[in-house]
């Protein structure tokens, strides 16, 4: 059923949000961390490197991408894809760091290194690369998983929405009546001339007039008066 590929934006409203607001702590921590004593060397603010380009920004705008698509799609085909966009992008924070040497020659500090005391260090590995990266790929499975799920309510909404438009398209045809061609106009009907009633039959006439005749003849003879008796 093609109201199948529908969704209502409710179901990759949390999702999406979240996935959108990992991206954009993913991509800009790097520049803005160094405020508040968070940040790989070099720890100054808002400082270009590749190693942040590669590692940090490009998989920062992937995931907030993916989350946009998420959140903003009625089209479950493409909200799967937004979270599967989502999920690269996360695992990508996980894996880049350790790809980095097959394109840098110094990809082991590709990234730079923690600064601060060793609780410091081991919480800007969670929320620069490791953690941040199993957050986005767990939000991401989860919208995949909400997102191909077919619900009851999913099956009653297509319903209603296939059978709101066949009424739409059975109104919208023009209604022939059957025998009749479309946009003719009715024939006027004329009255039928009166026929004038058949003549009685001749014979009839004549055995009639002869009836009467008998009979007058009969009265006459009736009425004669009786001769004197003898």
């Amino acid at each position: 059923m093609a109201g199948m590929l529908r969704v209502p934006r409710s179901r990759g409203a949390l999702s999406g949000t979240l996935l959108v607001l990992l991206g954009a702590w993913g991509g800009l921590i790097p520049f803005i961390g160094p405020y508040f004593h968070y940040a790989y060397t070099p720890d100054t603010t808002w400082t270009y490197s590749s190693g942040r380009m590669w590692l940090e920004v490009l998989p920062g705008a992937v995931t907030l991408v993916g989350g946009l698509i998420v959140l903003a799609s009625r089209s479950r085909p493409v909200a799967v894809t937004g979270a599967w966009l989502a999920a690269l992008g996360g695992g990508w924070f996980a894996v880049g760091g350790i790809l980095a040497p097959l394109w840098m020659s110094n990809g082991a500090a590709a990234a730079g290194t923690p600064a601060g005391g060793s609780a410091a260090r081991m919480a800007e590995q969670i929320g620069f690369f490791a953690g941040l990266s199993v957050a986005i790929v767990f939000m991401a499975a989860l919208a995949i998983g909400r997102l191909t799920v077919v619900g009851v309510k999913d099956a009653k909404l297509a319903a209603r929405a296939e059978a709101a438009r066949d009424k739409e398209v059975s109104q919208a045809k023009p209604s022939v009546r059957v025998g009749t061609a479309p946009n003719a106009t009715p024939a006027t009907a004329t009255p039928a001339a009166a026929k004038p009633a058949p003549a009685a039959p001749a014979t009839a006439g004549a055995s009639t007039t002869r009836a009467t005749a008998g009979q007058d003849t009969d009265q006459a003879k009736t009425s004669q008066p009786a001769g004197p008796v003898r």
